[in-house]
Formats: structure tokens, C-alpha cells, sequence
């Protein structure tokens, strides 16, 4: 082989070393986020059956507070949201088969479920809240039920939780929540102590009951993602974070928890 002809082929494969390495540097790395901003849509799953969180409407719309909140976070981020309604028990079988992008379900973080997916950091707080009848101004925390008579479920956090505050005049056991709902509205005990999305949902449907400031308590729910979707998890709490800042977060929360 001439040199010349070597020559000719040392520099066709210096070019095409080039032009390889080039190309690669060229090329987005193909991550979970990069393909949701090219299809311009987070696909969500829920388990619609969940009020406030999720649930169907009238006209047979999935709403409640997760669905706005997700809502605002797809404006911040530049993209549609579409949501899947699935069985609960099949979210997380459903999220690692790609069938959707992220779980938003009321899930409250727990360790064996993080054995399976990456968490969000915290986004809503379900603990025991303290509900009062309406008008009611003598209550505002925990502190203030020294004295008085407190409804809960039995067996239940609420019922843990009351029976261990002191100077609680008495703590009335029932088998069922809207038991102590309805003896609170008969004004025969002065409230009751319940977690946020039970009374929450309640309150919907029987306004003449209000809940008192925030959990004092904590259950955490999180946004549910696929193990090393770092930058999806990473771009979901940063824009979480400025809802909360730019007051979206208290504006959505308020509609439904207040």
C-alpha cells in the first residue's frame, strides 16, 4: 500500500473520530423529563376515588386538590397534564410499566412503598386536625381542649392522639366517624379530632363544620416517580417549591381544606 493511500485512510478515520464525537456531544441524553418535554405532556397517574384529592364531578371530570396542584405544576413547567384513573393497588405496577409518568394519589410516603419508587419531597400534610362547629371561637389548637368533651373513631391515630392530651375532659369513642360528626353538629361534645382527608371530605358535603389550623400531626403524601428519574423528581420539587413561595400552593390549598 502506497503512503499516500495510507495517509488518505488515517485521515478519513481521523474525520471520522471527529464527526463521532461530534455527534454525541451533540445529543440530549435521552431522560424521562427530556421525553416529556418533547411529547408536551405529564401523564399522571390517580386513583379518582379519593375526595378531596381526586375525584369525578358531575360531568365525569377528575378534580380535587391534587388534580389543581398537578395542574399548576404542568403551567410552571410548559406542559399539558393528562390523568390516568387506576386502581390504587395498581398505580405503582402501572408507573414501572411506563403507563404513566409520575403516581399523584393522596400515597403517603412510607418506607416499603420507597422501596419500589423514588418520593417528591413532601407536598401535603394528611395528619389529625381538630374540627369544631361552625361559629365556634373558643378552640384554636390542641392546647385548648383542656376542658372539653372530644369526639374520635375508635381505634383510630385521632383516638391515640386525643387520649394521650391532658386535662381532656373526656374523649368520646365511636364506631364511626360521622357518628362523632353528627353528635359535634348536636352540639353534644365540643370536637372532634380526625385526619385531614376524611374531615375534609366531610366538611364538603356538611358546611356548618370547620376545621381548626393545620395538621398537628404528621402523615406525609408524595409524588410518586421511577428510581433514577433524578431530573424529573428534581424539576417537580423545585416547581413545587415555587408554588409554595409565589402563594399558588396556599390559594389551592384553601379551596379545598379550608
Amino acid at each position: 500500500m502506497s503512503k499516500r493511500i495510507k495517509l488518505f485512510l488515517v485521515t478519513l478515520l481521523g474525520l471520522a473520530l471527529v464527526v463521532g464525537v461530534v455527534g454525541c456531544t451533540g445529543t440530549e441524553e435521552k431522560t424521562t423529563f427530556n421525553e416529556i418535554k418533547e411529547e408536551g405532556k405529564l401523564v399522571v397517574g390517580c386513583s379518582a376515588d379519593y375526595k378531596p384529592f381526586e375525584y369525578p364531578n358531575e360531568e365525569g371530570e377528575i378534580v380535587g386538590f391534587d388534580v389543581e396542584l398537578m395542574e399548576a405544576v404542568g403551567e410552571e413547567l410548559g406542559l399539558e397534564v393528562e390523568f390516568k384513573d387506576t386502581a390504587f393497588d395498581g398505580l405503582i405496577p402501572s408507573l414501572k410499566s411506563k403507563k404513566f409518568d409520575v403516581i399523584v394519589s393522596a400515597m403517603t410516603i412510607t418506607d416499603k412503598r420507597a422501596e419500589a419508587v423514588d418520593f417528591s419531597e413532601p407536598y401535603f400534610n394528611a395528619g389529625q386536625v381538630i374540627a369544631v362547629k361552625e361559629g365556634s371561637t373558643d378552640i384554636q389548637g390542641p392546647e385548648d381542649l383542656a376542658g372539653k368533651v372530644v369526639g374520635v373513631q375508635l381505634g383510630t391515630t385521632g383516638d391515640l392522639e386525643a387520649s394521650e392530651m391532658e386535662d381532656i375532659k373526656q374523649v368520646k369513642r365511636y364506631e364511626k366517624i360521622t357518628q362523632a360528626f353528627i353528635e359535634l353538629r348536636n352540639g353534644r361534645i365540643d370536637a372532634v379530632v380526625n385526619d385531614l382527608p376524611v374531615t375534609a371530605a366531610y366538611i364538603m358535603d356538611n358546611p356548618d363544620v370547620e376545621i381548626i389550623g393545620k395538621p398537628f400531626t404528621e402523615e406525609n403524601y408524595g409524588i410518586a416517580m421511577r428510581p433514577k428519574d433524578d431530573e424529573l423528581e428534581q424539576k417537580i420539587n423545585e416547581t413545587i417549591e415555587k408554588l409554595r413561595e409565589n402563594g399558588t400552593y396556599d390559594e389551592i390549598y384553601n379551596k379545598w381544606f379550608k
